[in-house]
């Protein structure tokens, strides 16, 4: 079983997103939902997550047991997200054995060169895609 983990912050949105397609689609999966703030947690769960943890050290423990960690590009970048994603997460998240599959969303203040502009649902859909591929690659 696929242990994926699903990091956001600010309000949520995106991870929430991700978790109800993750639901619907890789069903199988073990989904956690990872917030760096409370009120991205909450709303994670509102979309369904049956586990989920708030804070630095839950992304750092959830960055060492997850085979799969799925997010914005800031959950990588120190002081992304209004500053919400600390040093220590961004490391973790980057040092974990765990597949990466991150959107590139430019309100983290980066711009990531060669990636088309496209909506938040269609880039959530493509990461969907990957982690099925790695699902299927996996069985």
């Amino acid at each position: 079983m696929m242990r994926i983990a699903v990091i956001d912050g600010q309000g949520g949105a995106i991870g929430a997103q991700l978790i109800r397609q993750l639901i619907a689609k890789v069903p199988e999966a073990k989904i956690v939902a990872i917030g760096t703030n409370s009120i991205a947690t909450s709303n994670m769960l509102k979309s369904g997550a049956r586990t989920a943890a708030t804070g630095e050290n839950a992304v750092k423990v959830a960055a060492r047991r997850a085979d799969v960690i799925v997010g914005p590009v800031g959950i990588v970048i120190a002081d992304a997200l209004w500053g919400e994603v600390t040093a220590d997460m961004a490391a973790a998240i980057g040092a974990s054995p765990a597949i990466r599959v991150l959107i590139p969303m430019s309100r983290c203040d980066t711009l990531i060169a060669g990636v088309a502009e496209a909506s938040t649902s269609v880039l959530i859909d493509d990461a969907i895609k990957k982690i099925q591929t790695l699902e299927a690659s996996n069985n």
